[in-house]
């Protein structure tokens, strides 16, 4: 008995267009039911479009070169879901580190695209990787213009930010898609939200800052720090982004509570050996002092008994 399929019941036309109706999940999805879906979902077009329209940072010029390195079907599985945590490792030595990175960055705020921007860092020169990694988006210094005139709700923003190193036609999301901290500076009065996942022991954070009173964006900026708060450096970031783009990825609802999980897990171990680092200091600090007056009192008796 012959099986009729979607495809002898639709034309070519009509399902290529609801194809690209639906979200990238869904669309591989559907690319898994049949032979001929799995053509119909391969077409570069369909892929290309879901990426413009899940980060318009694409669109912009600076976005050309990441998406001709890198095929949109590429980029969409490697950015849209989440890094393995567990699979990351930044210890893999053959892996060969990026000569250049693309950041593709927007902000949304209600699921409307707020701000986009697109950065690229060249990562060769012995400057970046000896200093700690930081990589700013919007600048304090140069605040962006209208597209972000509009007030932003600190606590309805959310952050794409997908680091791709075109050489290897690879790329990753370091952010946690929703806020995993919204704290207010104590000097500034600024509004900071933060986003964050934890690779390898290591956090990456990008900070969103929003202005006290108007919440215009005035700082967007990418760090990384190891688990006893220090900064890491450019090759380290580098050596974790490499391992990070060739992990396996994670799906799911609830990859973003995950990722704000992992992240207070992280502070507070970091905390944790902040306080267990003072103790010892403490006790190292109470022994000499200790030895100290024992000698001195040595000293004394010594003298006294003459």
């Amino acid at each position: 008995m012959a099986t009729t399929t979607i495809e002898d019941l639709l034309h070519a036309d009509v399902l290529g267009c609801a194809l690209r109706r639906l979200d990238g999940r869904s669309l591989a999805a559907a690319s898994c039911a049949t032979a001929g879906l799995r053509a119909f979902a391969a077409d570069p077009e369909t892929w290309r479009a879901l990426c413009l329209a899940e980060w318009p940072s694409l669109a912009l010029p600076g976005a050309h070169c990441l998406l001709a390195a890198i095929p949109p079907r590429r980029l969409f599985a490697d950015a849209f879901p989440f890094p393995s945590a567990v699979g990351a490792s930044g210890g893999d030595g053959e892996l060969g580190l990026p000569r250049e990175l693309v950041s593709a960055v927007d902000v949304y705020c209600g699921g409307a695209p707020l701000l986009s921007r697109v950065v690229e860092t060249p990562a060769s020169s012995p400057w970046f990787l000896g200093s700690p990694f930081r990589v700013e988006a919007v600048e304090r210094k140069r605040p962006p213009a209208t597209e972000a005139a509009a007030a932003a709700a600190p606590a309805e923003l959310e952050l794409s930010w997908v680091v791709a190193d075109p050489a290897r036609g690879r790329a990753v999301n370091v952010s946690s898609r929703r806020p995993v901290s919204v704290v207010r500076h104590w000097y500034t009065g600024e509004t900071l939200v933060r986003f964050a996942v934890v690779l390898s022991g290591c956090k990456f954070e990008a900070t969103v800052a929003c202005a006290e009173g108007s919440g215009h964006v005035t700082e967007v900026a990418l760090a990384v720090e190891d688990a006893d708060g220090a900064a890491v450096s450019g090759e380290g970031t580098l050596r974790l982004l490499a391992a990070a783009m060739e992990a396996p990825r994670r799906g799911g609802e609830r990859e973003t509570e995950e990722a704000k999980r992992r992240y207070h897990e992280f502070v507070r171990r970091k905390k944790g050996r902040k306080e267990s680092k003072a103790r010892r200091e403490a006790l190292v600090d109470l022994c000499c002092s200790a030895a100290s007056a024992a000698v001195v009192l040595t000293c004394l008796a010594a003298v006294a008994l003459r």
